[in-house]
């Protein structure tokens, strides 16, 4: 899960500011990215670009790498999008993570990201048997002899899915000109604004949700004038952030809820969000919660992915008050 790596980097950072050496990190980070993108273009990394790269390999990677197990090159990532940002950072500091994509239906992968020609962004190529194509309203098209046959006593849900040869993923993407894979949303989680204007939240939610303070995201705004959001604290990170911030010591997401500070880290988070949207895809306002979403609690599934319909309807006081004037 994409969350683990997104863990990964924002421990790091913390620990890193915690012993006064944040912007180092930071100069780091960039480094990495800056070195991964360059590896894309046909000059690749200039030299002054590749000596920082060595430097910081000595100063900050190398330690990264340990955490990582210390001998790993590659990781498999799945069941959410990665973020082109972490995915540059990870193969910058010599840990690639390849993202890939299937369903149960298709018997799990039917996408990946070949080692020697990953596109960072997308989650791949077909496999050898399997055969992608998208929709006219932009859906992904499945087909290949590794499609699940039949829901079990449900014809009506079978025929719907398995139309013209074709398993429709209700998953929401794009195919590039050789052929990978990008998937933007989910068809059924697509909102309409008042204004017409349709979101994928994925791709907006994804971004805020990789700031360390942020647990959870989840965009609204389906009929209303403006796209909004309701905000989880991660309570792990969040006693570093009171401690590194002079907020009292055992202060919990309730108690900072209105706190100028909070809100200004967590506006830091949607700020960076919105720079992946278009103005009128962007949010607008949020709100903090006080509690988590959790499989208990009965927001998220499982593979911990949110159950909009039951976050919607125990948070409607809080998504009116977003659109209170």
């Amino acid at each position: 899960m994409p969350r683990v790596f997104e863990k990964v980097y924002n421990s790091a950072r913390a620990k890193a500011q915690a012993d006064g050496k944040g912007k180092i990190f930071d100069k780091a980070a960039d480094t990495a990215i800056a070195y991964s993108k360059a590896l894309d273009t046909p000059s690749g990394p200039s030299l002054g670009l590749k000596i920082k790269h060595k430097t910081f390999d000595k100063l900050v990677y190398s330690k990264l790498r340990a955490v990582l197990g210390g001998r790993g090159e590659y990781a498999i990532s799945g069941g959410a999008p990665l973020g082109e940002r972490l995915g540059h950072f990870f193969r910058g500091i010599g840990f690639t993570v390849l993202e890939g994509y299937g369903l149960t239906e298709s018997c799990a992968a039917t996408a990946f990201n070949p080692w020697d020609r990953q596109k960072i962004g997308t989650v791949g190529q077909p496999l050898p048997g399997s055969v992608v194509r998208i929709a006219d309203d932009g859906e992904v098209l499945l087909h290949g002899e590794h499609l699940f046959k039949e829901y079990w006593n449900n014809p009506g849900a079978t025929a719907e899915a398995l139309a013209d040869g074709w398993f429709h993923t209700g998953d929401i993407g794009t195919l590039d000109e050789d052929g990978y894979l990008r998937i933007t949303g989910r068809k059924k989680e697509i909102i309409v604004t008042a204004g017409g204007k349709n979101v994928a939240p994925a791709v907006i939610e994804d971004r805020i949700r990789a700031h360390a303070l942020v647990a959870e995201c989840m965009v609204v705004g389906d009929g209303r004038p403006f796209v909004g959001a309701l905000i989880t604290i991660d309570e792990e990170f969040l006693g570093r952030w009171c401690a590194d911030h002079g907020k009292p010591a055992g202060s919990t997401a309730a108690s900072l809820c209105e706190d100028p500070d909070l809100l200004a880290a967590i506006q830091a988070a949607v700020d960076d969000g919105n720079a992946a949207v278009s103005k009128a895809e962007s949010v607008r306002k949020f709100r903090i919660l006080s509690s988590q979403f959790t499989e208990e609690s009965g927001h998220l599934t499982p593979s911990l992915k949110l159950k909009r319909n039951v976050v919607a309807k125990d948070y409607a006081h809080e998504v009116e008050t977003i659109y209170a004037k």
